[in-house]
């Protein structure tokens, strides 16, 4: 929820800056000169009127609507803290995927930052937006020098990724973030499926168990964070263990026996604040695979305190190994093993799943 004075006062933030991020640089403008300064990167130059162009990509649905109502809190201080240096373009989206279409119109006119407003769902659409066929959106003004900045206001249900950078889930200092500008380059995951299109991810893709929990919660958002549960209880009626083939980096095929859930993360946290990933870094070129085999469901009541805190790795049946790419298939192929990334739903089994290193600028700090 925001804070009462968050539209009074204009309070310093220093934000906790993360080790594994890439070299980053400044979008902030300096008019009087008509340059930008990119701290690491050289400087590249602009017209002296030229204000920075920010869309706000919203999901007013988020949170059974109270990211709508939350937005329009927000916006009397993010025009004024904004305003002055920054085109505001705020469009709300009206259903499924119209936020990647948004956010790939915005950067082919050449917006300066695409903002995510909302959930992890609302972060996961756009940046599904930075890419087309297989390649990144580019502008259509043929500015080389010139790339769209990814940004995220967390005013969701689920903000899993924020937690990975220590961020505060507040918006009044997202948006004092963007008013920085500082950019660093990130990593995405991306999905591949024979016959299909490709499909990114920024946080957490996953397999069987939870991915099916994921689905089930994404029914019962009008319950807030409780839909996680809801979602992993409805999972585990019925659910069976089963026994998958693994390919890593192109290697040779594994068996992985009695697979409960297979977890590839660029970042760490998912489910409401589960540490699932907790090595996974977005900023290394690598992904986090974490497996749990064997576990019933008392395993998870007894073990889910290392599951939210990160320690349970050390717990017998599950493995964690980084890898640049990985193949998942069941051995049975039964066509049941649901997949998911960033919390939404994507099909089933198999598919391949792989890094692109510093594949986005975000704005970080």
């Amino acid at each position: 929820m925001l804070r009462s004075n968050c539209c009074i006062s204009i309070r310093p933030y220093t934000a906790k800056q993360p080790s594994f991020l890439r070299a980053k640089h400044s979008i902030s403008s300096s008019l009087s000169s008509g340059r930008i300064t990119l701290h690491g990167g050289g400087s590249a130059a602009v017209s002296p009127s030229r204000l920075r162009d920010l869309v706000f990509v919203v999901n007013p649905q988020g949170a059974n609507g109270r990211t709508a109502k939350e937005w329009k809190k927000l916006l009397p201080y993010l025009r004024t803290r904004l305003g002055k240096d920054c085109n505001i373009k705020e469009y709300l989206t009206s259903g499924p995927s119209h936020a990647i279409d948004i956010t790939r119109e915005a950067i082919r006119d050449g917006a300066d930052a695409v903002i995510a407003v909302g959930g992890d769902g609302t972060l996961h659409e756009v940046v599904n937006g930075f890419f087309w066929e297989g390649k990144p959106v580019s502008n259509l003004n043929g500015q080389a020098s010139h790339s769209a900045a990814l940004g995220l206001i967390p005013l969701g249900t689920g903000s899993d990724f924020v937690r990975t950078f220590g961020w505060d889930n507040d918006p009044c200092e997202a948006v004092e973030r963007i008013a920085r500008g500082i950019r660093s380059r990130i990593d995405v995951g991306v999905i591949d499926h024979k016959g299909s299109d490709l499909h990114y991810f920024i946080n957490v893709a996953d397999v069987h168990l939870s991915a099916k929990a994921g689905f089930y919660a994404s029914k019962y958002k009008k319950f807030g964070s409780l839909c996680y549960v809801i979602g992993a209880l409805q999972a585990f009626m019925g659910h069976h263990n089963r026994d998958m083939r693994i390919k890593v980096n192109g290697g040779e095929w594994e068996i992985y026996p009695q697979v409960t859930a297979l977890c590839v993360g660029n970042a760490k946290y998912f489910g409401g604040g589960m540490k699932i990933t907790p090595n996974a870094v977005p900023g290394n070129g690598n992904l986090e695979v974490v497996v749990l085999q064997d576990f019933k469901w008392y395993d998870f009541i007894l073990k889910l305190h290392k599951l939210y805190n990160g320690t349970h790795l050390s717990v017998n049946n599950v493995s964690s190994r980084s890898v640049q790419s990985i193949e998942i298939e069941e051995v049975s192929e039964s066509g049941s093993i649901y997949v998911q990334s960033d919390g939404e739903h994507l099909g089933f089994l198999p598919r391949k799943f792989q890094v692109l290193p510093g594949a986005i600028d975000m704005i970080i700090s």
